[in-house]
């Protein structure tokens, strides 16, 4: 059996009007009355998020001070995970024709994620995802989970996963951040990072993804590549 496990954010999900929503809202929320501040593009608010550029610096290149911009990132950081802005989030384009592709193909279908149960479980009744990933198929946090970083729980819920699932003859990971890179590292998983999520190709090269894809459509046609040159 050949397993795909994928991130959820990034190659399923577009992000990125949901953080460009928050960002408006703490911008708006922590500056003075009368203070001048300089509202980022989308498209530059997105660069420097895909570059992994400080949440604080964002907020004194918006013209905040620099206990604003601490208190911006304190806000931010509470904000953005919130039912609320997470209608913002849209599917990315081809992603669905993608995992059905993927599903007809008899490729056993996982999605791990950072994201809470009570998160995850929104955006598949938006879109209804529950076909692709039946519940003992995903893997994301419990709503009561302590984080730490990203790049430490992901393993841990990999770890999970592995020894939850059952065997396969060959696993693959499909991922946006060096969080998903860490964790199909750890456990000998092949990795494909996609540049459809909040980190460009800068950032994914200095983890050594085995391929770099521009999203999941690419990603599952590197797969496929890959799978049909093994003798």
């Amino acid at each position: 059996m050949l397993r795909l496990i994928t991130d959820f954010d990034g190659p399923i999900m577009d992000v990125s009007e949901r953080y460009y929503r928050v960002y408006q809202y703490c911008l708006e929320t922590i500056q003075r009355p009368k203070q001048t501040v300089r509202e980022l593009t989308k498209a530059e608010f997105w660069e420097l998020k895909r570059a992994r550029v400080p949440e604080k610096q964002i907020g004194i290149m918006s013209g905040l001070d620099e206990a604003q911009a601490l208190e911006f990132a304190l806000l931010r950081r509470k904000t953005v995970h919130t039912l609320p802005y997470l209608v913002y989030d849209q599917l990315i384009s081809d992603a669905l024709s993608t995992l059905e592709k993927i599903q007809a193909q008899g490729i056993d279908l996982v999605v791990m994620t950072m994201r809470r149960a009570r998160e995850l479980e929104a955006a598949f009744k938006q879109y209804d995802l529950e076909k692709f990933f039946p519940k003992d198929r995903c893997y994301c946090l419990s709503d009561d989970y302590v984080k730490t970083t990203d790049v430490e729980d992901k393993p841990l819920l990999m770890e999970k996963a592995l020894k939850e699932l059952p065997s396969a003859c060959d696993i693959w990971m499909v991922g946006d951040t060096e969080a998903d890179i860490i964790a199909a590292k750890t456990h000998n998983i092949k990795v494909i990072g996609v540049l459809s999520g909040i980190r460009d190709r800068d950032r994914l090269e200095i983890y050594n993804p085995n391929f770099i894809a521009n999203n999941l459509t690419e990603a599952f046609e590197i797969l496929t590549s890959a799978i049909q040159a093994i003798p």
